[in-house]
């Protein structure tokens, strides 16, 4: 920077009345951010020049931006959180509600990881409005899921461990955390635990080392591989993913994702005579199959539909669409026989007689004529309706 006639060097760590604690890029890797432990924010371009500084009045650990880089959350010592706008102006401080019932107001902060959608190989599955991508953890072993900031409701987790660092995996659907847990009060040893983006417990993973605590974790680009910072070791860890699949008619249908594409590719592979048949299908939330058919539950995802809409589609084992429906009601649990598909939300189950018991493969035709009696829906706390028909649109 040119200054009174003299060229002045920016962004050198020359403040030595503190100390920095955290650096953050933006998601669009141009800017970065840096904290120091009395307050000072200096934000830099990739290039190195100075964008802008700022003294905050308050104690600072932790930086994180939003995925669109145009809001800034600061963590502070005690465990608050602020949020600034992109040029350090403050806004609000964040709700904590995962630390009630715990004495002491010093709250350490562990992590704050904000979960950029932009992403490659981001899908419905996780970028639904029932799933979290801000992750506020504390060292006590509490964590806060939020969908957005000023979620009123997020998920609150308490994972009984001590929290060095936590970490989301590229696809933003599971969440790392990492530290040390102590059983029965004895030596604290290294752990890691898995988390769903709604806040459900997937894994531990115990991990040996001499200081009983994991100090850092990082997730490989496709998500399918860990590597884990304990003592003087670095740890490599396969993951192995909940594949959704299912076998019927000598075929085995599995759904993946390929990292250069956002919707998932679902393959069916005849293992008889070995031929494989690929289709794509974007937020794909189950796989069933029994018989001659298998059904591949989706959601709708179209600008002009306020409702929440599933896609139900009957497959041949080549793929081939037969015969599909669309329900309201969101499809957590998903089963099928050789005449019914099953579905069910947390209260209410909707069923769809796909084929008679008497029917021929062939007569599947002539069955999705007779539309009268075939799917119906019925909440858990009532009698279901032998004679009624399931209307999407009023249900």
């Amino acid at each position: 920077m040119m200054h009174k006639q003299h060229w002045f060097e920016e962004m050198i760590n020359n403040r030595n009345k503190s100390v920095v604690t955290d650096m953050k890029w933006t998601p669009n890797g141009e800017k970065i951010g840096i904290v120091y432990e009395d307050g000072a924010v200096i934000v830099g371009s990739v290039e190195g020049t100075r964008l802008w500084g700022k003294e905050l009045q308050i104690n600072l650990k932790i930086i994180e931006w939003s995925p669109d880089s145009r809001t800034i959350l600061f963590g502070t010592p005690d465990g608050a959180v602020n949020v600034y706008d992109y040029v350090g102006n403050f806004q609000y401080s964040v709700k904590i509600q995962c630390l009630r019932g715990i004495q002491g107001s010093e709250m350490p902060l562990a992590g704050i990881e904000w979960y950029d959608h932009n992403k490659q190989g981001f899908s419905y599955e996780d970028n639904s409005e029932h799933s979290a991508c801000l992750c506020i953890a504390y060292q006590c072993g509490r964590l806060q899921l939020m969908k957005k900031l000023g979620d009123t409701k997020p998920f609150l987790v308490d994972t009984g461990m001590f929290i060095k660092c936590c970490k989301w995996n590229p696809n933003g659907n599971v969440l790392g955390v990492c530290g040390s847990i102590s059983e029965n009060g004895g030596e604290p040893r290294g752990v890691i635990q898995f988390y769903s983006n709604r806040g459900q417990h997937l894994r531990s993973l115990k991990v040996p080392g001499q200081s009983g605590i994991v100090n850092s974790i990082a997730w490989e680009g496709f998500g399918l591989r860990i590597v884990l910072a304990i003592d003087s070791n670095i740890l490599f860890a396969n993951i192995q993913p909940e594949y959704m699949w299912a076998y019927f008619n000598e075929t085995v249908v599995f759904a993946y994702r390929k990292p250069e594409r956002t919707d998932m590719c679902i393959t069916f592979w005849n293992t008889k005579i070995n031929e494989r048949s690929v289709k794509y299908m974007k937020s794909l939330c189950n796989i069933k199959a029994c018989g001659d058919y298998c059904v591949l539950v989706s959601k709708l995802i179209e600008p002009d539909i306020t409702k929440d809409t599933w896609i139900i589609q009957l497959c041949n084992a080549i793929g081939c669409p037969v015969d599909s429906k669309q329900i309201c009601i969101e499809p957590k649990y998903v089963a099928m026989n050789s005449t019914h598909v099953i579905i069910a939300s947390d209260d209410v189950v909707y069923y769809w007689q796909y084929r008679s018991a008497h029917s021929k493969v062939q007569s599947l035709e002539q069955e999705r004529k007779k539309k009268s009696g075939k799917e119906n829906a019925f909440h858990i706390e009532e009698l279901p309706n032998a004679n009624g028909i399931y209307d999407r649109e009023n249900w």
